[in-house]
């Protein structure tokens, strides 16, 4: 079997399109998640936590340059200058991000095994009148006095 062939028959296989597939929608949901972060639940976390903005936390590492007009507290500010910073709110956020995201997928994992499954499967099937009859001549014998 020739390389070419080989690799289209592994290309053109159900599991690599899928994943394929499956790549690019999370690029694109991974954009929405971020939003969410970003837009609607850091600024809840900022509220609760007194105002405080995990993306400006960080921790000076460099020293700042004498000619440096920008703001000394802003994280991307010092970093637009080029001053060494530990950026660990930026990290805090990305964690969030993450745990959102981890989530989120889990809940669709749930909702499309539910989906999978056949609603007879929910039920449980009727008992066979052999075996219902069994069960009966069972427990007559069992109660019949000896």
């Amino acid at each position: 079997m020739s390389m070419i062939k080989e690799f289209k028959e592994f290309a053109l296989k159900g599991n690599v399109m899928d994943l394929a597939v499956g790549v690019i929608i999370g690029g694109a949901f991974s954009t929405i998640v971020n939003s969410v972060v970003k837009d609607l639940i850091m600024p809840v976390i900022g509220v609760v936590t007194g105002g405080l903005d995990f993306s400006n936390l960080f921790i000076l590492l460099g020293h700042i340059p004498e000619n440096y007009r920008g703001n000394p507290s802003s994280y991307k500010d010092l970093q637009t200058a080029g001053v060494a910073v530990f950026g660990y709110g930026s990290f805090i956020t990305a964690v969030i991000n993450f745990a959102i995201l981890a989530f989120i997928i889990f809940l669709m994992v749930k909702f499309i095994n539910n989906l999978r499954r056949p609603a007879e499967a929910a039920a449980a099937p009727a008992t066979p009148e052999d075996t219902v009859l069994l069960r009966e001549i069972r427990d007559a014998l069992k109660n019949a006095p000896r």
